[in-house]
């Protein structure tokens, strides 16, 4: 008989938090430290649903227009069940207002400009009642400096997050980064865990650290990975759609 699709997610997940559970062991971690933060871009409300049943919270959007729709969904689906929406990936200024009305942490905040209008859309939205938080942030560093592959390079990430700190509709909470396509991963987060704890020195307050995916989360979770962002393990190969 055919596995269908809740049982293939129970399976894709339970394979997930053994990975991650492995990964803590060896690194002498405990798997309490270490978040799972579903990427569940392009994939339906009801898939949504089913992992909020298998005990998942954390979710992670990079299609605003996609995402708003599958937050109002999953209201619908599960109107009681505890969910956080964090927005992954590029975000483009212009999606600033339609984005804090729903999420609940933004990883990819790269640039003054960027941090303003997210900052100016939180104040509005608060004024009209539409937030009562500030919205948490993470600054998002670039390994390898490449500028189209989005981030801030080491010699501008304190001044960013100096700047973010500073906004009143933001909460500077820590960094996000990805291994550039092709380099050593052991190199790459080592460098991301410096770049963290260079962070936090300056910003107690900056603590979470999200690094590693579907292809490299046991090397980030050794180099001190907070939160792994997992989509393609979990949910299987998604259609690539526009934004």
């Amino acid at each position: 008989m055919a596995e269908s699709r809740p049982e293939e997610l129970a399976r894709r997940l339970a394979a997930v938090r053994d990975r991650i559970t492995a990964a803590c062991a060896a690194a002498g971690r405990s798997p309490d430290e270490v978040a799972l933060l579903a990427v569940t871009k392009t994939v339906p409300a009801s898939d949504v649903a089913t992992l909020i049943d298998l005990g998942l919270t954390d979710f992670g959007e990079n299609r605003v227009q996609e995402a708003g729709r599958k937050v109002d969904e999953v209201a619908g689906l599960r109107p009681d069940a505890t969910r956080r929406w964090i927005v992954v990936g590029g975000l483009q200024r212009n999606k600033a207002r339609a984005v804090v009305r729903w999420a609940d942490r933004v990883e990819s905040v790269d640039s003054v400009r960027l941090a303003d209008a997210l900052d100016d859309a939180v104040r509005r939205a608060r004024d009209t009642g539409g937030r009562r938080d500030p919205l948490p942030v993470l600054l998002q560093y670039s390994v390898d400096g490449d500028p189209k592959r989005g981030g801030v390079p080491r010699d501008g990430l304190g001044r960013l997050a100096e700047h973010v700190a500073g906004c009143a509709g933001l909460e500077l909470d820590g960094l996000m980064a990805v291994a550039p396509l092709g380099a050593d991963p052991d190199a790459a987060f080592a460098d991301v865990a410096a770049a963290a704890e260079a962070l936090r020195a300056a910003h107690p307050q900056a603590r979470t650290l999200s690094a590693g995916m579907s292809g490299d989360l046991e090397v980030a979770i050794r180099h001190g990975s907070g939160v792994v962002r997992v989509g393609t393990a979990l949910v299987g190969d998604r259609p690539l759609t526009s934004r």
